[in-house]
């Protein structure tokens, strides 16, 4: 019988999403390790193209791959009242998937010891020193890939365990309008102008890439299960008509995915020598369903204590933010509190710069007791007092893809 043949790097990254290519562009970065990332081949298990957006002050090193950016941001309430605000010195930005996966396997094809892997990663096991995945090549033959460290980013079959779980769903389509419609200094967060569930909330989100030129998406917090295809398409033709205004226009193509909203705990370490990083390690801010910053923030603390030969992997959001989330989720997942309402009021009440440093946990608690008062107070202070008496029940993990936004 052959034996299995076995392939040994310093790091292996399992997963070519959003957490794995930035982990991996950061060790390569080092010079100091080795890195080898294990990617789905071509087919039905590769996932989709997918659109990231995250705010920074330009200093995240990844200008030359980010596609469009905004200085300006706007939230439209419910009623119609638009907030438009400039959180400078931050910008908003979005990356598209492919562009980030060019660049990232070109860096690591001009590191000695980093590479790629196409191939389907199965079990993985602790051994002395390190661990071990077991990988099948397209061609269905095995291979053993060992490492000192494993970061495994890919998505979990189920949930942890959490009190409130909902999910942030949508569907975008990427149009073309016959004459000038958008404005490309600014890019709409939230327009609370569509119809609302009877459960949760409903928005539409803008990103001009040009006057004539935006990505378009319909997006829903809810506990149900995504909507239909269908369904999604009649949601985003009656905001792209009814809402917007667009005219004639044109889609040239549409994304799809669904994302995590959960006070679960998700453990980064699973083994000795494995950690889960992205989505699957808790990256995804409970509150908003962003993950992309985070995974950035993770990446250059991981790959800086790699480099110094003290393997540390942060939890990527501090115990003060996922408590606040889990009020928020709680709240609104009950109904206390009106979802359009609260979110505009954000926008509305607190300087921009500062709110999107909350939405990041980056504020003080002084900050946060300020933002914290302009809020419905009652009703978070109700959630609170619950929240340790709820338990955690299981829940099913969602279907496919996230944004990462």
């Amino acid at each position: 019988m052959n034996a299995t043949p076995v392939r040994e790097t310093d790091v292996l990254v399992l997963g070519g999403g959003a957490a794995g290519l930035s982990l991996a562009h950061r060790l390569a970065g080092t010079g100091r390790v080795g890195v080898l990332v294990v990617e789905p081949p071509d087919g039905p298990s590769r996932p989709p193209v997918r659109t990231w957006c995250f705010w920074d002050d330009g200093t995240c090193g990844l200008d030359g791959v980010v596609s469009a950016s905004w200085p300006r941001l706007r939230v439209h309430g419910g009623d119609g009242a638009a907030h438009t605000v400039d959180p400078s010195p931050l910008r908003y930005r979005m990356l598209r998937s492919t562009r980030f996966e060019e660049y990232v396997h070109a860096r690591l094809a001009e590191r000695p010891g980093c590479g790629v892997l196409r191939a389907t990663a199965g079990a993985v096991r602790d051994t002395p020193g390190g661990a071990e995945a077991d990988c099948t090549a397209p061609d269905g033959s095995p291979l053993t890939v060992r490492a000192r460290v494993v970061f495994d980013s890919r998505p979990l079959t189920a949930l942890p365990p959490a009190r409130t779980r909902l999910l942030q769903h949508f569907r975008g389509w990427f149009v073309r309008t016959a004459r000038p419609r958008f404005d490309p200094a600014v890019a709409d967060l939230m327009d609370f102008r569509v119809p609302q569930p009877v459960h949760g909330l409903a928005f539409g989100y803008v990103l001009p890439l040009a006057p004539d030129h935006a990505l378009v998406e319909y997006t829903e917090f809810s506990r149900t299960p995504p909507l239909t295809t269908p369904a999604y398409e009649k949601a985003l033709d009656r905001y792209c008509n009814d809402v917007l205004g667009l005219g004639a226009f044109a889609v040239e193509t549409a994304e799809q995915g669904v994302v995590p909203m959960t006070d679960a705990r998700f453990p980064v370490r699973v083994g000795p020598a494995v950690y889960r990083i992205g989505t699957a390690g808790g990256a995804t801010r409970p509150s908003t369903g962003y993950t992309f910053a985070a995974a950035q923030r993770q990446s250059l603390a991981i790959a800086a204590s790699l480099a110094a030969g003290r393997p540390r992997v942060p939890a990527p959001h501090g115990r003060r933010a996922l408590a606040m989330d889990a009020v928020m989720l709680r709240a609104l997942d009950t109904g206390r509190i009106d979802g359009p309402a609260f979110f505009t009021g954000l926008f509305a009440h607190t300087p921009a710069e500062r709110l999107l440093r909350f939405l990041d946990g980056g504020t003080t608690l002084r900050e946060e007791w300020s933002i914290g008062l302009r809020g419905p107070v009652g009703p978070m202070l109700r959630t609170a007092l619950e929240l340790p008496f709820l338990p955690r029940r299981s829940h099913p993990a969602p279907r496919s893809g996230d944004r990462l936004p």
